[in-house]
This record gives C-alpha cells, sequence and structure tokens, in this order.
C-alpha cells in the first residue's frame, strides 16, 4: 500500500528557480507579496481610487478590501516588515517603505471604521499621506519585480489567477 503525503502546493520537492534570493518553491511568499503589491498599486492610485472604488466599479474590492490583502497572511498590521526581509521583500528599504505605508492607512482605517464608505476614506485630512507612502512602497516593489508601476491596477479575479498554485 502506497501512502501519498498531502499535496502542498508551495511545496513541490524539486528546487525551481529563484527571485533574487528568493526560492520559489518555499513557502509562498511571492502569494504574500503578489497580494501585497496589489494592495499598495490600489491605494496607491488616486484616479483609480476614483474611478473605481468610488464609481463602485466591480471586480475591484474597496478600500477594506485592499487593506484586508495588505495584513492577512502577512500579519503586518501586528508586526514589521522587517520580519520578512529575505522572504517577502528583498531588503530592508521596501521593509521599511511598506511599514510606513501600513501605518498610514491602518491610522485612517481605525478612525473611520473598516465599514466606512469609500469617500470617507479619501476625504480623511490623511489619506494624501497614506496615499504617498503606498505610492512609494509601490514603485519600489514593482520596480524591482520588473513591472511598470504605471499601469492600471490588476482585477482581483486576475489576482486570483496570478496567484493560483503553478
Amino acid at each position: 500500500m502506497t501512502v501519498q503525503a498531502p499535496e502542498n502546493p508551495s511545496r513541490r520537492g524539486r528546487r525551481s528557480s529563484t527571485m533574487g534570493a528568493m526560492p520559489l518553491n518555499d513557502m509562498p511568499w511571492w502569494r504574500w507579496r503578489s497580494n501585497v503589491r496589489s494592495a499598495l498599486h490600489m491605494l496607491s492610485d488616486p484616479a483609480f481610487q476614483r474611478d473605481v472604488w468610488l464609481a463602485g466599479t466591480e471586480g475591484y474590492g474597496d478600500v477594506t478590501d485592499a487593506v484586508y490583502r495588505l495584513v492577512e497572511d502577512t500579519w503586518l498590521d501586528n508586526w514589521s516588515a522587517e520580519k520578512y526581509v529575505g522572504t517577502i521583500f528583498r531588503d530592508a528599504q521596501e521593509a521599511a517603505l511598506v511599514d510606513t505605508a501600513v501605518l498610514r492607512v491602518l491610522r485612517i482605517m481605525h478612525q473611520v471604521g473598516p465599514d466606512a464608505p469609500v469617500s470617507t476614506y479619501l476625504e480623511n485630512p490623511s489619506w494624501p499621506d497614506a496615499v504617498r507612502a503606498a505610492r512609494e512602497a509601490h514603485v519600489r516593489l514593482a520596480t524591482a519585480d520588473g513591472e511598470d508601476p504605471e499601469t492600471p491596477p490588476r482585477s482581483l479575479e486576475v489576482l486570483r489567477i496570478m496567484t493560483r498554485s503553478a
């Protein structure tokens, strides 16, 4: 009788290529990075926020969804991104930029509440600083990944497809 271990799509038993010094077959850091990047991208783009979130366009979630993607698996609402240097983040500068963005966005979320309408976030006097911090982090991460930071944010369906296990 052959007993097979339950399949864990993040660990395939073979060495795969790396992204910088981060192997693709370890903990699915690339999924976490994709979620963090998606959230930062949406939080960093005022035109997107106006044209998609305020307009109520389907398929992109809202501010609360973006914040959730930013902190859900990483617990960046509980500890520093520095903890993930070498796994999710390439270096201390990426981590510091992400920490700054997370803290600014969470401060506003705690002020207005997670279920506040998008307009409440966007009208908050601290929102431009949060957008600026998210933009700095987004540009740094996208550029490091060889992507154009100026492309529009992807829909949540595209993100789901991208983060499916191979």
